[in-house]
């Protein structure tokens, strides 16, 4: 059984941020300055449980061929399709997969592929408790890439492919999954009607109200969620301790496993992990 731990680390060009801009720079400063020991500690854990390890950090030949076919794609939609698509080109390689995105850091040297037994289901986290209803949404309380933003949207894409709109919305800054789960998914193979029915669906007010509609975009975790739903893929929700969103709450519970460092403290988390 082989077993790999990835990560993408790509230096985005400052004009290439078309939204939250202030938000964006400052990420960007943080994961250059905390490079090396964000490398560092995932070779490690990698090293730990006796993974390989990967870091991406080029994708122009993938950049240029999306960008091409799908003009209206962001940088940040192309990167995040990217680290799908590494899953697929892995694979052909690797039995078991667990991808980081580089802001995580680990904390842990017990073995996730022995704690979360990928052969029973995709492992992920969602972020339904962060979904609002839309009576409580106004024009101003989201971006593109809020959870409410990506619920309702995956919720419109299940209703117009002809399913229940019965979704949970993922975030996929930590993915554990093997290749049979991965091939069942089949998530690039409709990839082009997928972007049209999103386009579609940005400008069709007749399911939800336009300030929902306004917030739809080309979003992974969007069509992450579509597909688990659309091919019945099993998904085992990883805990707190195993996906921990450190955001504005400076605070790093005890026995924490993989921290993804949403607000971009390093200090604090490597502060929490030396101690």
């Amino acid at each position: 059984m082989k077993k790999l731990i990835y990560s993408i680390y790509i230096e985005v060009p400052d004009n290439e941020f078309v939204d939250n801009q202030k938000t964006n720079l400052n990420t960007k400063k943080e994961l250059k300055e905390n490079y090396q020991k964000l490398l560092d500690c995932k070779q490690q854990y990698a090293n730990s449980i006796g993974a390989d390890f990967v870091l991406v950090n080029k994708y122009k030949e993938y950049y240029d061929e999306m960008k091409s076919k799908y003009p209206f794609l962001t940088t940040y939609n192309i990167i995040n399709f990217y680290k799908i698509f590494l899953l697929y080109k892995f694979s052909s390689k690797y039995d078991q997969m667990l991808y980081l995105d580089f802001d995580v850091v680990p904390n842990t040297t017990e073995d996730f592929f022995v704690v979360w037994d990928l052969s029973k289901g995709i492992a992920i986290a969602n972020n339904n408790n962060k979904v609002a209803k839309i009576e409580n949404i106004s024009e101003t309380s989201q971006t593109i890439r809020s959870p409410n933003s990506k619920y309702y949207n995956a919720q419109a894409m299940l209703l117009h492919k002809g399913f229940s709109s019965e979704v949970d919305v993922v975030n996929t800054g930590i993915i554990g999954i093997d290749k049979s789960h991965l091939y069942k998914l089949e998530y690039f193979n409709t990839f082009e009607q997928d972007m049209i029915t999103m386009t579609q669906l940005k400008f069709d007010n007749s399911m939800f109200p336009k300030k929902i509609v306004d917030y739809f975009g080309y979003d992974n975790e969007t069509l992450f969620s579509v597909k688990l739903k659309e091919h019945n893929i099993p998904v085992q929700w990883l805990d707190d301790k195993w996906h921990y969103f450190f955001y504005d709450n400076l605070f790093i519970p005890r026995n924490t496993k993989l921290i993804h460092t949403i607000n971009k403290r390093f200090d604090i988390v490597w502060r929490n992990i030396n101690a």
